[in-house]
Formats: structure tokens, C-alpha cells, sequence
């Protein structure tokens, strides 16, 4: 089961369903509250305990519980459902560059992103494709307009739209300025959860990730003593679209080592 990022949908995993079910495992990718065909929430309710309720939830209609595959948002929401929600719904849990320990200027420059064109969008898919080549120059000899459409909606304004619900990004940044709880405290609370994790635990972080650090990775080892981990070079935060062929390689090569064939990936 997988669970993608924020802004992302269930687009992004493609070519992971492909390497997954010709391994041999039964995969299925979701599209997160507010993003992709999902319905968006009337009430705004986009704390990530919510993302992990819906996780929990997900999984309770399969036959089986699956191996979740969460990255950076679905991780963070898998953290919490397999650690704090519901621990025996999950028979794994693979976190795609996210740990408890976030750097903050990793974390503003996502945000950033997200926040930029929230508003106005942007006038063709071609606009939006060079956005995003600025954003990922580690991409820069990639195609981008392709699936465009999977991520954008075209208004009655002729525009175009990022797919997911603004409110998500408005309460991310409500949290932020919230003064209430530092990045600290959120830090703890995913710590909490990440210590209380019992299931087979697999860490894969970008190499030259901007959002977990070396020293992110310790801490976690220090939470999860066994954790299985793997460090993809030459891949940001985005591992799954930067080296999809390692990141494939390196998940099946665990799931094959912890499951049996019939676990749902």
C-alpha cells in the first residue's frame, strides 16, 4: 500500500506499480485526503493524525495487512498509524525520506513551493513544467509536461490548478506559526510514535536530501534500533521520481527479505 507526498497522488508511484506487481506483489497506490480524486475535507481537517486515521482505514478493507510505503506526508502519516493508531493493521512500514528530525529549511522550501502558485496557478501546462524544472534542476534533462494533467485542474477560468485542496497547505502553515507547539514538540510527537513501532521498519533517504539529514538518521536509529536503511545517492527528497530504479530495487529487495509472497505492497 502506498502513500505519497504532499501535493503528490497516487500518479507518483506509476512506474513502482509496474517493478512491484512484476515481482510478483499486489499493490495498491491512494490518493491522500484533499489530493488527487479524493474528496477534499469540508471541515479542513488535515491534521496528520487524519492522514493516518484515512491510512488506517485504507488498510482495513484488505485482505491482509499490507506493507505500507510512505513518502515524506505518507510517512509521516504512516508513523502514527502503524506506531500510535492501529500497529497490527500494518505487516511493514517503508518511510521515504521522512523521520521525526526534519530540517527546517528542507521543510520551508516545499512549503514554499506548494504556497507560490497556490493562488493564481498557472496559464498552460508548459507555465507549470518550467515551475517545477526550477524547482527539481536535478531534473532538468527530463520530460515534465507529460502527466501533467494528473496533477493540475483546469478551472472555468482557464487556468490551471494545482490537484489537491489549498486548505491543506493553509493548515500546514497555521501549525507553523502556531506558538503554541514548536518544531521541537513536533519533532517529540513523531518520536513517540517512530519509538513505538514494532513491525519491520525500512528508512530509505536521498542522498543529497534537503529534508533528513545524516544526523535525522541516527536519531532514528536510536528510536528503531533494527531498522533496515538504505541511502540512494544522487537522489533529493523526491527518491521516487530522482532514482526510481534504485528506489524499486531497494524496496523489493526488502519486501522480499521480511514477507512472504500474498502481503499486499
Amino acid at each position: 500500500m502506498l502513500a505519497h507526498g504532499g501535493g503528490q497522488t497516487r500518479h507518483a508511484w506509476t512506474k513502482v506499480l509496474d517493478e512491484l506487481s512484476g515481482a510478483g506483489f499486489r499493490a495498491t497506490a491512494i490518493d491522500m485526503r484533499g489530493h488527487g480524486d479524493s474528496e477534499w475535507a469540508s471541515d479542513g481537517a488535515y491534521d496528520m493524525r487524519d492522514f493516518a486515521h484515512d491510512i488506517v482505514a485504507v488498510s482495513s478493507q484488505l485482505d491482509s495487512p499490507p506493507a505500507l510505503v510512505g513518502a515524506s506526508l505518507g510517512g509521516i502519516a504512516g508513523m502514527i498509524a502503524a506506531g500510535e493508531q492501529a500497529p497490527e493493521r500494518f505487516a511493514s512500514l517503508t518511510l521515504v525520506d521522512i523521520a521525526p528530525k526534519m530540517e527546517a529549511a528542507g521543510v520551508s522550501r516545499v512549503i514554499g513551493f506548494m504556497q507560490a502558485h497556490m493562488k493564481d496557478g498557472f496559464s498552460s501546462a508548459e507555465e507549470a513544467a518550467k515551475i517545477i524544472a526550477e524547482y527539481m534542476p536535478q531534473r532538468s534533462d527530463r520530460k515534465t509536461t507529460g502527466n501533467l494533467d494528473r496533477y493540475l485542474r483546469k478551472q472555468e477560468d482557464g487556468r490551471y490548478y494545482w490537484h489537491w485542496d489549498p486548505n491543506f497547505i493553509h493548515h500546514v502553515l497555521r501549525v507553523q506559526e502556531d506558538a503554541r507547539e514548536s518544531n521541537e514538540d513536533r519533532s517529540t510527537r513523531l518520536s513517540e510514535a517512530a519509538a513505538k513501532l514494532e513491525l519491520p521498519v525500512h528508512l530509505i533517504r536521498g542522498g543529497s536530501s534537503d529534508m533528513v539529514s545524516e544526523e535525522a538518521v541516527s536519531h532514528f536509529r536510536t528510536l528503531v534500533p533494527k531498522v533496515h536503511f538504505t541511502d540512494i545517492a544522487d537522489a533529493s527528497h523526491m527518491v521516487v521520481g530522482d532514482r526510481n530504479d534504485a528506489f524499486c530495487s531497494a524496496i523489493i529487495s526488502f519486501l522480499n527479505s521480511t514477507h512472504k509472497r500474498d502481503v499486499v505492497a
